[in-house]
């Protein structure tokens, strides 16, 4: 399933070799604490969602981008993800909602993604993070997500969530990705207030990207190297 408004020039020949290029049984994901199961299968602990003030989920709701909300320590568990965020990567609420967000990475290496979700996670002054991440949607077909993350505070400057956009990068064009950091951009401006309703402060600025262009390119050129022999 894919977002409003994104291209996807893959054929299903083309996942398929994909997907086995990864070594990955579509039916199956595989987690940093190396539980694997049916998706859906095998569940997290619940998670409580009452914490989630209600002006923020309507937010979620209106939204037209992907967006996730995230618990702070004991894993990150999602807690609330948005429409956009269904069709984007095929999950539904059951499906993610008290499970950390790397089920969407599955076996794949993201190394450098990966140092630097950590890096943000750890370090205090570190309010925002974005990087491109390879990402698997729940058919088993990757994608090149570019994900940012931000920090949500108390006035005390206790972080309370972790919030996140993802965008489908490696079947975009440029424009496309242009009008989603507009988007992404408008989405953060309007949030502010929303927050601030329930004394809540989002961290952060969104790093634009200066050259659309080469990003989508680098991006497809990664979801291509899925398919290289040898991978990972």
């Amino acid at each position: 399933m894919r977002g409003p408004g994104v291209h996807d020039g893959t054929s299903p020949e083309e996942t398929r070799r994909a997907a086995r290029a990864m070594g990955m049984d579509r039916a199956s994901w595989t987690d940093r604490t190396h539980r694997v199961g049916p998706i859906g299968g095998d569940r997290e602990p619940a998670v409580d969602t009452q914490t989630i003030p209600a002006e923020l989920k309507a937010y979620f709701a209106s939204t037209h981008i992907a967006l996730a909300l995230a618990a702070v320590g004991d894993d990150n568990p999602l807690l609330l993800v948005n429409e956009p965020f269904h069709r984007l990567t095929g999950y539904a609420d059951a499906d993610v909602v008290g499970r950390n967000c790397r089920l969407l990475q599955r076996q794949a290496p993201n190394e450098e993604a990966r140092a630097k979700i950590r890096a943000f996670l750890e370090n205090g002054r570190l309010d925002s993070v974005r990087t491109p991440i390879v990402n698997f949607r729940k058919d088993g077909q990757p994608f090149v997500n570019l994900l940012y993350m931000s920090k949500l505070k108390s006035l005390s400057g206790e972080v309370r969530f972790l919030f996140a956009s993802q965008f489908d990068v490696s079947r975009s064009q440029p424009e496309l990705l242009s009008a989603y950091d507009t988007e992404l951009s408008r989405t953060l401006t309007r949030l502010s207030p929303t927050l601030a309703e329930s004394g809540l402060v989002i961290e952060g600025s969104l790093m634009t990207i200066a050259n659309t262009v080469a990003t989508v390119a680098q991006a497809k050129l990664t979801l291509a190297d899925l398919d290289a022999p040898g991978f990972p």
